[in-house]
């Protein structure tokens, strides 16, 4: 099963892999945290660069389903 949910500095990121359709946007943004499975649906990239909160935030925005959800260290939740 792949993992769902990653913490990327004090960001937590969470991959509804039932509502992804598969654009890659997440990919071309930020390629070094996240690829598409043999699917074709979103995962963590398996050796995952760190990336900037601003390319976290960028490339879960992007998302025309809405199946990246960002939130920050108390728990708020930015993205989208």
């Amino acid at each position: 099963m792949a993992e769902t949910e990653r913490r990327i500095g004090d960001l937590t990121v969470r991959i509804d892999r039932d509502s992804c359709i598969s654009s890659g946007n997440c990919v071309k943004v930020a390629p070094g945290l996240f690829e598409l499975d043999d699917e074709a649906i979103v995962v963590f990239a398996k050796t995952a660069d760190d990336a900037s909160s601003e390319q976290v935030t960028e490339a879960c925005e992007i998302c025309p389903v809405e199946a990246l959800t960002v939130t920050d260290s108390s728990g708020k939740q930015i993205v989208p």
